[in-house]
């Protein structure tokens, strides 16, 4: 079978190793290897033609145009025309399949910025930060090649078109919510109207050309995602003891699309595990819990995004006394064990059409580190590095530290009542109950949003019983420690919160 031959295209001194990489990667996937042959220029014997004509040469004879454009414009010939340019040109001259991707840099040489610009009015670009970003969207974009020349009939069920699925099915407020957060994040650059829903899911190679819509597309941005599939939702449980014996202390089925999801569950987690008060002033609040939430995030965040779909199973969140399960119907990449999870390795995402928005939203930090950074996270608080398990399906284990010792043990609320009638908390408190119970109100203020990031302003004064005013002096006493924002629209925005 003849393999598509791909030019990798860019200036050499400036993406030395991704050109490497990239060639690498596409040589020995199991699958790419089959269909296609990277080419780069430092890979050509000695030749007698000039280097001009044979660069120039090696694109006429590919299939494929990859073209990786960043801050230099790169060596000028006697025309003031750089080798990127010439091959680029060359490319479109014979109409070859040209796919791009420019790098997120704030400076570029002018000519660099002329030359994208020119390139932009002909074809669809992608942008990228570093290499895993790079490798994830190059794989998108090999994978429609493959499906638009027939090549490969079944793709990876995310890049999958849904059968049924139009345009119609997308909420648009949900793309809004997510575009004002991916903006915020990772500068996205597409602004948001409802014109361009479909330029913004084709930049994230969520729909065809023709209109077709990816699964990715539907769990992310559906009205209804359980309508497409019934199995994406996730199980949450507290259990009295260290075993599954009911009855449990909560159960809860979260749905909706993978934000909602994800949203929903690490607000249940943060609710049912403890939390203290850390250093604090009479102006403002530090609220601790006994698991960082960025590491909850990060392994839920996981579960959703490496999960398989296709299994009937669903994701389940279970809190014991001395720890916290996370589990998914999945299974690690070929290649990758549990040893190597709190080790450095290559990130090998399941589902990387879904995992990248994820990524732009903001709700992990980078690309294929998440397992290292909830390992070094558990580690800074004094707990035990996380146990990954591949049986049947992937588990998580992350162990409390003491519960019982230093963190008050049943619910945040019998941490807040412990506060009423002390005159001393912490070193910086003030010396009445009054303030104290101010205190106590921003922490439910601040677990309420961590609960369910769509609950108004207006919904949580009527919970806590006092005015809206109230709860917005508490959120501005609250921005000492966290930054916390409205991000979206009024009926499906969402409560944006990190820690400062």
């Amino acid at each position: 079978m003849k393999r598509n031959r791909i030019f990798i295209s860019s200036v050499q001194s400036e993406f030395c190793e991704e050109r490497r990489r990239l060639c690498d990667y596409i040589r020995t996937d199991v699958l790419f290897g089959k269909f296609f042959e990277p080419f780069i220029f430092e890979d050509l014997p000695a030749v007698s033609q000039s280097v001009q004509e044979a660069y120039l040469g090696n694109v006429e004879q590919c299939d494929i145009y990859l073209g990786i454009y960043g801050a230099q414009y790169g060596y000028e010939d006697s025309e003031g025309i750089s080798p990127t340019e010439r091959e680029y040109d060359v490319a479109a001259d014979q109409h070859k399949y040209r796919i791009v991707f420019v790098k997120q840099i704030d400076e570029r040489h002018p000519k660099e910025l002329s030359f994208i610009k020119k390139v932009e009015r002909q074809v669809v670009r992608k942008t990228f930060g570093n290499y895993d970003e790079l490798r994830n969207a190059v794989y998108a974009s090999l994978v429609r090649y493959m499906e638009e020349k027939e090549l490969l009939r079944l793709l990876p069920w995310d890049a999958t078109y849904h059968p049924m699925a139009k345009l119609a099915d997308i909420n648009p407020e949900k793309v809004q919510t997510f575009v004002d957060l991916a903006r915020k994040k990772r500068n996205f650059k597409i602004p948001y109207t409802e014109e361009n829903i479909p330029k913004i899911l084709q930049h994230l190679d969520l729909m065809s050309a023709d209109g077709r819509l990816t699964n990715a597309a539907l769990l992310l941005f559906a009205h209804r995602p359980q309508q497409f599939f019934p199995v994406s939702e996730i199980k949450c449980m507290v259990f009295p003891t260290n075993v599954k014996i009911k009855p449990l202390l909560s159960y809860q089925t979260f749905r909706g699309n993978v934000f909602e999801l994800v949203d929903a569950a690490v607000g249940f987690v943060m609710e049912h595990l403890d939390a203290a008060v850390g250093t604090h002033t009479t102006t403002s609040i530090d609220v601790h819990y006994e698991i960082p939430i960025q590491a909850v995030t990060e392994l839920i965040v996981n579960a959703v995004a490496h999960r398989s779909y296709e299994s009937n199973g669903s994701v389940e969140v279970m809190i014991f006394r001395d720890r916290l399960e996370i589990w998914n119907p999945g299974r690690l990449p070929f290649g990758l064990t549990t040893a190597m999870l709190t080790q450095e390795h290559n990130s090998i995402p399941a589902n990387p059409l879904l995992a990248t928005p994820i990524y732009l939203a903001g709700y992990i930090e980078r690309l294929g580190t998440g397992t290292t950074e909830v390992a070094a996270a558990c580690q800074k608080e004094g707990l035990a590095a996380p146990v990954f398990v591949q049986n049947e399906d992937f588990r998580v284990t992350v162990y409390r530290k003491n519960v019982g010792q230093n963190i008050v043990t049943d619910t945040v609320d019998n941490q807040l009542d412990s506060f009423v009638g002390q005159e001393n908390v912490g070193q910086n408190v003030g010396q009445n109950v009054g303030q104290t119970k101010q205190e106590q109100r921003m922490i439910k203020v601040l677990t309420t949003i961590l609960n369910n990031r769509r609950v108004p302003q207006r919904e949580i004064a009527e919970m806590l019983g006092v005015s809206e005013r109230t709860i917005n002096r508490d959120l501005l006493l609250l921005r000492k420690n966290y930054r916390i924002e409205w991000i979206g629209s009024s009926k499906t925005g969402r409560w944006d919160v990190e820690k400062l």
